[in-house]
Order: C-alpha cells, then sequence, then structure tokens
C-alpha cells in the first residue's frame, strides 16, 4: 500500500517537469507556428496518467486572447512537442500530450463575481 503515495509524487514530479520544459520551449519561440511567435502562452498544468504515457496539459494565453486559435496551434505542432519532451525527460515512453484550456481561471472569476453580489454579500457579512 506504501507504493500508491511515491507514484503519486512520481506523477507530480515528472507532470511538472513536463510542464517546465513546455513553458520554456514556449517562450524561446522554438516551434515554428505563426500562432504560438506571436501569443504568450502560459502552460498553467501538466497532469500525467498514473503509467505517465498520456499528459494531459492545460495551457492559457495571456489575457485568454485567441485561445482556439492556440489551442489549434498546440495540437497542429503535438508531434515535434512530444519529441523534445521525450528527449528531455528521461522516462521509459514518450508521453502522449493533449492541450486543453485551463477554465480555472475563468471559474475563479465566476466564483468572485458570485461573492460579490449584494445579496450574498449581505449574507456572508450575517454571519
Amino acid at each position: 500500500m506504501t507504493d500508491k503515495p511515491e507514484k503519486s509524487v512520481r506523477t507530480l514530479r515528472v507532470g511538472e517537469q513536463v510542464r517546465h520544459i513546455l513553458s520554456e520551449i514556449l517562450q524561446r519561440g522554438d516551434v515554428h507556428d505563426d500562432t504560438l511567435t506571436s501569443h504568450v502562452v502560459s502552460v498553467t498544468e501538466v497532469r500525467m496518467s498514473p503509467d505517465l504515457r498520456h499528459a494531459t496539459v492545460f495551457v492559457k494565453p495571456l489575457l485568454g486572447k485567441d485561445e482556439d486559435a492556440v489551442l489549434k496551434a498546440l495540437r497542429t505542432n503535438t508531434a515535434y512537442l512530444q519529441r523534445e519532451v521525450a528527449t528531455r525527460v528521461k522516462m521509459k515512453y514518450a508521453a502522449r500530450l493533449k492541450f486543453l484550456a485551463d477554465e480555472s481561471f475563468d471559474e475563479g472569476s465566476h466564483i468572485d463575481a458570485l461573492l460579490r453580489r449584494p445579496e450574498v454579500a449581505r449574507d456572508l457579512d450575517g454571519e
């Protein structure tokens, strides 16, 4: 039963390593794609599958600008990005990358807006 926490720590560690590598590649403009070179893209999180063969990459373009175009460009260049990650992360198998928009910022803004509504603020002040 002690194997599970180690695997969890390992998947987190590898996910963070992949996140750093992808961030560096995008920041340096190593991907020869007009959309990606003209946008600042943050890699907010990478979630690895337990077997480390799949990586879900959450990204957010600066100010959420042209999110669909950025995702399309990342998906078009997935093979290149997978090769780069595979050469820099020493693993038995190259992880397959899947790019998704990070919606957590939008959810946080929505929750913040709800909490600021007068009827909710009134209820919270009553506590």
